[in-house]
């Protein structure tokens, strides 16, 4: 069974003004995605979602061109193959570069996405799983800078539907983010985990300032104080800071990992199915953290279809860690894109995949033909 097409459909919905949330890389104004689209001689069509870069028409040019060109014609499962292939061509004679890396990450789990449908079985059960429960906190773009109460008041509604476990969004002032942190505890009690997300907006003093008091309020972990590429700012803070590090969501590759892993600064793992190279790379870096007994946490990209792919690979390793449940208040990607919910939630704050072959997720061609690409940033 050969791939005959691989076409991107990059995405974009503006986000409505009373629905925006200002955190450390911005404030949001308008959400993309690059869908991968991968066609073979049998008939089958598999769908895969790439991170879009901030520059989705750039990523999505990449698939049909250069990607397209270099596996049209290969065994569709392949997806070993087909990997190595985008690697020696393309990753490794260019250097690691970003942009290849996410495009390979949604085709890899379009190729995956045919393999469930040739095997007849669910995502997680191909990847050497089974559905099972997993953990989540409430995450997405959401819980962002706020009056304290008011983000109080934002993580007390995400609890009531059944989180046990809150995300919030860090990188402002020290003093605020302090602030901001002690009134959610104070509001939720110590039954609730609080994590916090700097997204990369810290300097090394500034995370040296919150991070007692960060401890004092049992935070679980401190995601991205610093851009992926610090490795010195990573190491520096990890030797004096109570609260764990978390990253890996702009790590790409498992060889970006080895270094983040041979650092020892991190104690959760967070790689993007859609940013690192697919579930084939991803389930490469588990296993790289359960060697260090490091859970593996991902992170979630935009649409259903990353958020049911994240599950089922949760339900296939030996590491699980949390799942980022998307509790944003706007997203059109979660909730019309796909053929019903990504992952269903339980009181006990545990969600397991959708049923069915693959993700469980199908795509609906009307919504993407009605959303095509916004240009400009997502975030000003």
């Amino acid at each position: 069974m050969k791939i005959t097409q691989i076409k991107a459909f990059p995405v974009s919905f503006p986000v409505p003004p009373e629905k925006s949330v200002t955190l450390g890389i911005g404030r949001s104004v308008k959400r993309d995605a690059v869908l991968v689209q991968v066609h073979t001689d049998d008939g089958l069509i598999g769908w895969g979602e790439a991170h879009h870069g901030r520059c989705p028409g750039a990523i999505a040019r990449l698939i049909d061109t250069t990607m397209s060109e270099l596996v049209v014609g290969m065994e569709a499962t392949d997806v070993v193959g087909v990997w190595h292939k985008v690697y020696r061509m393309q990753l490794a004679s260019h250097g690691m570069g970003a942009a290849a890396a996410m495009a390979l990450s949604g085709l890899d789990m379009a190729l995956w996405d045919i393999r469930c449908q040739v095997a007849n079985q669910p995502l997680c059960v191909l990847l050497g799983g089974h559905t099972r429960l997993v953990k989540a906190y409430a995450g997405g773009i959401a819980l962002g800078w706020q009056a304290p109460q008011a983000l109080a008041e934002e993580a007390l509604s995400h609890i009531a539907t059944g989180y046990r476990a809150v995300k919030l969004r860090m990188g402002d002032s020290p003093a605020r983010d302090i602030e901001r942190v002690q009134a959610v505890r104070a509001a939720t009690g110590d039954e609730i985990e609080i994590l916090v997300d700097a997204n990369t907006s810290y300097t090394l003093e500034q995370a040296r300032r919150v991070v007692r008091a960060f401890d004092e309020c049992g935070v679980a972990w401190l995601e991205e104080p610093f851009p992926a590429h610090d490795r010195h700012a990573y190491r520096t803070l990890a030797r004096v800071s109570p609260v764990p590090l978390a990253a890996g969501e702009n790590h790409f590759t498992r060889f970006e990992f080895d270094t983040l892993l041979e650092d020892d600064c991190v104690g959760f793992v967070q790689p993007d199915i859609s940013k690192t190279g697919g579930l084939t790379e991803t389930m490469r870096i588990a296993s790289m953290a359960s060697a260090r007994k490091l859970s593996v946490n991902p992170h979630t990209s935009l649409t259903a279809l990353n958020m049911a792919a994240s599950i089922h690979l949760l339900c296939a390793v030996d590491n699980p860690g949390y799942f980022e449940g998307d509790v944003t208040a706007f997203n059109p990607f979660r909730d019309e894109l796909g053929s019903g919910p990504p992952y269903s939630l339980d009181a006990q704050g545990f969600v397991q995949p959708a049923p069915g072959v693959g993700t469980g997720v199908g795509i609906d061609l009307e919504f993407v033909k009605k959303h095509p690409l916004i240009e400009g940033p997502c975030y000003v």
